[in-house]
């Protein structure tokens, strides 16, 4: 059963013996915002597992509008007490940091679990629960206006599925981790998960996310970076989506065709249908004024030179080792920490812990062969 919570008296009393664990999982939006808008938490508490089926449970809609709602629900968040199941939790995490002001901990992120127990990489959770479970969901609210209110009747349902099934998921991944002697491994990833919404900050260097940057030269790359940072501080500031403030291919127009001066510079906006036209004094600024570490920025060139033959080699090696320890692709290591353990010669912090352990006997010898 379900109930409707928009009272933090009654959210406190339902947990006011905290139990071992709970199922959590989010509805937020954010078509229009940087930040996503935490329209409501889905809670399971007190549910037996007995032959993958889960009964007896309770699941707690709550209301995060409710006056009072954010701050009942934080202590509940960072309980150490309470494992936090959740599914592909990091956006959730940092709705909740917004909201709420922390980010839920200890946690255990099915999505996280199954591809470690080698299920499968990035599975959505109704097709996780059927997997595991047997129970086929219907995905009939995933478009909807999570912040009116009242909710109707469907997508309350559609809500209550969305944590209706952890504990179940949680009991069979638990398990399969235990006998492959991989827990360890996801609590690594499960810090690392927690970590990144903490501390969650914008790139230091986004230029290197954008393809078309390595074709420009040192100082249009720097011009770049300086827009995109700013970019990203102004969008957050404003709650706006960071395409809507400026969209990266105008970014890197103005990056490399510099204006020869602020006039110049708004004929360009004026000219541009998505530009902000509004934002011109303030974006020449930006334009004109060195960033004190850009001297540091690395050089988005180098993917242009990148030694491709050796990329493969790498991408092999990895390969082969998932194959080994039966884990999906692009688990151990995606293409683009790859790409960036090559271009840099650093280990990326993706590729920490035990990732690093088990890949850096099959692939030091490959980034120190120059053959």
């Amino acid at each position: 059963m379900y109930l409707w919570i928009n009272d933090p008296a009654a959210l406190q009393a339902h947990l006011a013996d905290r139990p071992a664990r709970i199922g959590m999982d989010t509805e937020f939006i954010r078509e229009r915002t940087y930040w996503p808008q935490l329209a409501l938490v889905q809670i399971a508490i007190g549910a037996t597992v007995v032959d993958g089926v889960e009964s007896g449970g309770t699941i707690l809609l709550v209301d995060p509008l409710a006056p009072g709602m954010a701050e009942a629900l934080a202590p509940i968040l960072v309980d150490p007490s309470i494992l936090k199941v959740m599914h592909s939790a990091s956006e959730d995490l940092v709705a909740f940091k917004h909201a709420c002001g922390v980010v839920p901990t200890p946690l255990f992120d099915t999505q996280q679990a199954a591809a470690l127990a080698g299920i499968g990489g990035g599975l959505g959770y109704q097709k996780l629960v059927e997997q595991l479970t047997g129970i086929a969901l219907t995905k009939g609210e995933t478009r909807s206006d999570w912040l009116r209110r009242p909710l109707s009747a469907s997508q309350l349902e559609y809500a209550a599925d969305d944590v209706r099934h952890l504990f179940a998921m949680h009991d069979s991944l638990d398990g399969l981790l235990g006998q492959l002697d991989r827990r360890e491994w996801l609590a690594e990833d499960a810090e690392r998960t927690v970590s990144n919404a903490e501390n969650e900050a914008p790139e230091r260097w986004p230029h290197l996310s954008i393809r078309s940057a390595q074709f420009l030269d040192r100082d249009a790359q720097r011009r770049l970076l300086r827009l995109l940072r700013w970019r990203d501080v102004y969008a957050r500031d404003n709650d706006r989506p960071r395409s809507w403030i400026l969209d990266n291919e105008f970014a890197v127009t103005l990056a490399r065709n510099v204006p020869a001066d602020s006039a110049a510079l708004q004929a360009m906006l004026d000219a541009h249908p998505k530009a902000p036209r509004k934002l011109g004094g303030m974006i020449w600024q930006v334009l004109a004024t060195p960033l004190s570490d850009e001297a540091d920025a690395p050089d988005a060139s180098v993917a242009e030179g990148r030694d491709k033959n050796r990329l493969r080699r790498l991408q092999e090696a990895v390969a082969a080792l998932s194959s080994d320890l039966g884990l999906p692709d692009g688990v151990l290591a995606s293409r683009r920490w790859l790409e960036a353990l090559l271009d840099y010669g650093d280990w990326p912090d993706a590729l920490s812990g035990w990732r690093r352990a088990a890949l850096e006997p099959a692939l030091a010898p490959l980034l120190t062969d120059r053959d």
